[in-house]
């Protein structure tokens, strides 16, 4: 898998509660490495099979569940993939509130909207942590 962290945020500085939806999401086609390297999408997977675009509206903001606990994310690219073994993997390219890029399986974050009182204050908090550096 290939990953670009500065992807889809034009001006490298993330986003806050006000300004997510300017994100330019990566839709429409499965990405490539091409792609993740002229910073059009997050991720390129090689090695699967039957690679789709999952038919969902971005950017999307999600709550996304790591192994740090919750954190404030966007989707900005969406695509089911099959494995080497026959799994469905449904994986996301999440942009950060710093501007750092993510990669995501759909069963680790939950979907909600911009007026989300916790997605809300996970951003205020990363934005915060962001500008004390």
């Amino acid at each position: 898998m290939s990953q670009n962290n500065d992807a889809l945020d034009e001006d490298g500085g993330g986003f806050d509660v006000d300004d997510w939806a300017r994100l330019t999401p990566f839709a429409g086609a499965v990405a490539t490495l091409d792609d993740v390297q002229a910073g059009k999408a997050v991720f390129a997977l090689g090695d699967t099979e039957e690679a789709r675009v999952i038919d969902m509206e971005l950017p999307q903001p999600v709550i996304w569940w790591e192994e740090d606990g919750e954190q404030a994310a966007v989707i900005v690219q969406a695509e089911a993939h099959v494995g080497p073994h026959g799994e469905l993997m449904e994986v996301l390219g999440l942009i950060l509130p710093d501007g750092g890029g993510a990669v995501a399986l759909l069963d680790d974050v939950d979907l909600v909207d911009d007026t989300d009182p916790t997605w809300r204050d996970l951003v205020a908090r990363a934005v915060d942590m962001d500008g004390e550096g």
